[in-house]
């Protein structure tokens, strides 16, 4: 076997079967201005981004509601999915995380209480 056919032979899944662009959302896109073109609903958060959509504003849906998605030129090859997250992240912690809040909404209370101190001993002289 030679080299090149080896490569034929141990080629990517991906590569195989070509990039998954949806065509009809192509088809929204030919031809128009970017600048001057709305948003642009889909669904398909499978779809790469093509060189031809950068500088497009898509709405990607994240199962709730369509998310802006401003593509760039460092998006292209990724799907419009990663830029849509699905998930709303909570923040950690539990009964540690809720004193060191505590404590630090304190200190900028104290602080800004100090600052209009000085502020109004400032002003009297």
């Amino acid at each position: 076997m030679n080299t090149s056919s080896l490569g034929a032979f141990f080629m990517t899944r991906s590569i195989k079967k070509g990039l998954n662009i949806d065509e009809r959302l192509l088809g929204k896109i030919a031809g128009k201005n970017p600048l001057q073109t709305p948003m642009i609903k889909t669904w398909k958060r499978a779809c790469q981004i093509a060189p031809e959509m950068v500088g497009f504003t898509f709405g990607v849906h994240n199962g709730k509601t369509h998310v802006e998605v401003l593509v760039t030129e460092d998006m292209v090859g990724h799907r419009l999915g990663e830029f849509s997250p699905t998930k709303k992240f909570m923040k950690h912690g539990g009964k540690m995380q809720k004193e060191l809040e505590q404590k630090k909404k304190e200190a900028e209370i104290t602080q800004a209480k100090s600052a209009s101190a000085a502020a109004a001993d400032a002003k009297k002289k």
